[in-house]
């Protein structure tokens, strides 16, 4: 399980260094009242972006899928990725 833990961190750790490269405000972001809120927040020139990382090869979970789902009802830009290069388009589309 460490190993899992540490692919996702490493992956975490690119997409941030990329993010702050790229002139984008990020931050992990925990809910303590909401469940399966995606794990990461980047603003840049009024845009926001939610992005839930994964380890490669994983997804979310149901309860995350939900979350997301119900997030852009409301109009928010979310994602998933369990790459940078996933990540690399999301934050350069925006």
């Amino acid at each position: 399980m460490t190993q899992q833990v540490a692919r996702e961190s490493k992956v975490e750790k690119d997409i941030r260094r990329y993010a702050e490269a790229t002139g984008w405000w990020q931050a992990k972001f925990t809910s303590p009242s909401k469940n399966g809120v995606p794990d990461r927040v980047f603003i840049r020139k009024g845009m926001v972006l939610w992005m839930e990382v994964k380890r490669p090869g994983e997804e979310p979970t149901a309860q995350q899928h939900l979350r997301m789902k119900d997030m852009k009802k409301h109009g928010a830009i979310v994602c998933w990725v369990d790459n940078l290069k996933d990540a690399k388009e999301w934050l350069d589309l925006i």
